[in-house]
């Protein structure tokens, strides 16, 4: 492999590679929460993505390693939650491994399906499982859209740069 002045140097395919190259990558921010046997899992995604229009779907990724994964490796549904700018706490706090993230000051309700619902976001939907996907470390979990309410007010939460930030103008 030779360098070109327009490209810079290129690299070997890397985890440190793909890490590097969606810190540029700016995402929209949810939070995925599911029931759980031991109560309520949930964790940050950057992964979501809308699917199909029909049926409704949507994808989001989640570690094998990950704390939720055993509850959302069983649960017939779960919850998807977009983020205001204003949620930068909350974000971290379910980002953030061993965090008591269903504890005071977060604020949410038993929803449909017993799906924990986060209050305050931009929207939420309530999903039911239909695929999970094996994707290397990862699983690639498909789920169409049973319920939802895209009535919140506020600016999107953005992560960019391995920092959570709000959308400028």
């Amino acid at each position: 492999m030779t360098a070109t002045p327009d490209l810079g140097t290129p690299q070997l395919a890397s985890a440190d590679l793909l890490r590097s190259v969606f810190r540029r990558h700016a995402a929209g921010v949810a939070v995925i929460t599911a029931p759980g046997g031991g109560g309520p899992v949930g964790f940050t995604a950057t992964s979501l993505t809308s699917v199909s229009a029909e049926p409704p779907v949507i994808s989001f990724g989640i570690g094998t390693g990950a704390s939720s994964w055993p509850a959302i490796s069983e649960s017939d549904h779960v919850g998807v939650h977009i983020l205001g700018e204003h949620q930068q706490e909350l974000a971290a706090t379910f980002a953030r491994s061993g965090a008591d993230r269903f504890g005071a000051p977060t604020r949410w309700r038993k929803g449909p399906e017993g799906v924990p619902v986060l209050d305050d976001v931009l929207a939420w939907l309530v999903c039911r499982v239909v695929a999970r996907v094996p994707a290397g470390d990862h699983r690639i979990v498909l789920a169409e859209v049973v319920l939802g309410d895209p009535s919140g007010a506020g600016r999107p939460l953005l992560y960019h740069q391995g920092r959570f930030n709000g959308l400028r103008d």
